[in-house]
């Protein structure tokens, strides 16, 4: 008792004492919390199934998993995968078999569970499926790339989403009406504390406990306010789920011509610390996969922007990449030769391994010659228009058109010479 009384008065962090009590006080959650969404719908049916909450740090997974054991009446049982081995679940277990035969429930929360791995992830299977425990497991990453089929099979997979800067805002009224004052902030450095946050609740809320820490005369703006604080770093794991997304974007964005876009792509991924040769290297795929002969000069241009980077370095050579950038956006587009490719690639395997026609193989024994290496072979510089004409295909495969050039750039130029040496080949009867 005397031990409670001390628990109590010991001081707690603002986003320990601003947590929400009720459902109803989630912020930046409704797409899932509200009635009508997956969450109310599921509460209002009195009906728990397990599932798994995706998403940022800071966006209220604990929260969530906590109330959803309040509402429904269930125990709560938390563990960390981090900290957490296959005897304290074994425990839980033991713990939640016991309490269903006094007719209560277990809501068992493992946070961080794509840190378990495959085997201990098996070991949940028979306790959700027989009900001794409803799971929830709360993941910044992927499940579908960090947890077992059947583990997902038998969840609900529920995307929350980084906090926009309504819900920021949100948190900053609350923390001032804790505090009873506002924070000591004009409007330009407030959006500036959320755009330091960069979502994440948890991380918001520190930051206003420090600046409400501060003793300052006069009110801060956004310039004040990032020589006070340090600038927090982007969310962003380079071997993880946000450095394919940021890639990705980048390429679609270029595809699209929105050079600005691209840009902005560009500069998000190398100031979250990407390697910009891993930049470079994927420049370089886009300039042969996406515009090819449409502009001959993308790769060129691209190959000297990254080869300008490694001789310049950081941050200098960062403008190569950012010029490379802006040229691959504006550029034609055409994947003409990224598909011829593959369907050769395709054909090659199909046929296997069929001799070139006879006419174009070399005879460089007498042996060879006699069989008819060679024979009826046309050099193309002495035929008319110094083209023959002739089928360079293996005789028993007919002819096929891989390389289809589209009408944009120079392509449109390759385009017509395709066409001119296919009306000669058709005249020609060949």
């Amino acid at each position: 008792m005397v031990t409670g009384l001390f628990e109590s008065q010991a001081p707690r962090p603002l986003a320990d004492r601003l947590r929400p009590g009720a459902l109803e006080e989630v912020v930046g959650q409704d797409h899932l919390l509200k009635p009508d969404a997956p969450l109310g719908r599921m509460l209002a049916g009195n009906r728990l199934a397990s599932m798994v909450l995706w998403g940022p740090p800071g966006c209220g997974k604990t929260t969530i998993a906590r109330l959803l054991a309040e509402v429904t009446d269930l125990e709560f049982e938390p563990l960390s995968a981090v900290f957490s081995g296959v005897a304290d679940l074994r425990k839980v277990f033991e713990r939640a078999k016991d309490r269903r035969l006094a007719g209560r429930g277990t809501l068992l929360f493992i946070d961080e569970i794509h840190r378990f791995n495959r085997a201990q992830q098996d070991g949940f299977l028979p306790y959700v499926e027989d009900g001794t425990v409803v799971l929830v497991g709360a993941t910044t990453e992927n499940p579908s790339f960090e947890l077992n089929a059947a583990l997902l099979s038998r969840c609900q997979v529920f995307v929350l989403k980084r906090l926009d800067d309504k819900a920021m805002d949100e948190l900053m009224r609350r923390a001032e009406s804790d505090k009873g004052k506002a924070l000591p902030l004009r409007e330009d450095a407030r959006a500036a504390v959320a755009a330091m946050a960069d979502g994440d609740g948890r991380y918001l809320l520190n930051l206003v406990e420090e600046l409400f820490a501060l003793n300052v005369e006069e009110l801060l703006d956004s310039a004040a306010l990032a020589v006070m604080m340090q600038k927090r770093a982007p969310i962003y794991d380079k071997a993880q789920e946000g450095h394919y997304n940021l890639i990705s974007a980048l390429h679609k964005s270029l595809r699209g011509s929105d050079c600005d876009a691209s840009l902005y792509w560009l500069a998000r991924m190398l100031s979250a610390g990407e390697d910009p040769n891993y930049i470079g290297r994927r420049l370089l795929r886009f300039s042969v996969e996406d515009i090819g002969l449409a502009d001959p000069q993308a790769l060129t241009q691209t190959l000297a922007a990254w080869q300008s980077f490694e001789r310049l370095g950081s941050p200098e050579g960062e403008l190569a990449l950012a010029q490379a950038v802006i040229y691959l956006a504006t550029a034609p587009k055409s994947n003409a030769a990224y598909k011829a490719y593959k369907d050769s690639v395709r054909s090659a395997k199909e046929t296997g391994s069929l001799s070139p026609p006879m006419h174009i193989l070399n005879a460089p024994t007498s042996l060879m010659k006699d069989l008819g290496y060679g024979k009826g072979y046309a050099y193309d510089h002495d035929a008319e228009d110094g083209f023959s004409g002739q089928n360079y295909f293996p005789d028993e495969m007919p002819r096929r058109q891989f390389y289809r050039p589209v009408e944009r750039g120079f392509e449109r130029e390759v385009r017509k010479r395709l066409d001119y040496w296919a009306k000669l080949r058709a005249e020609r009867g060949k």
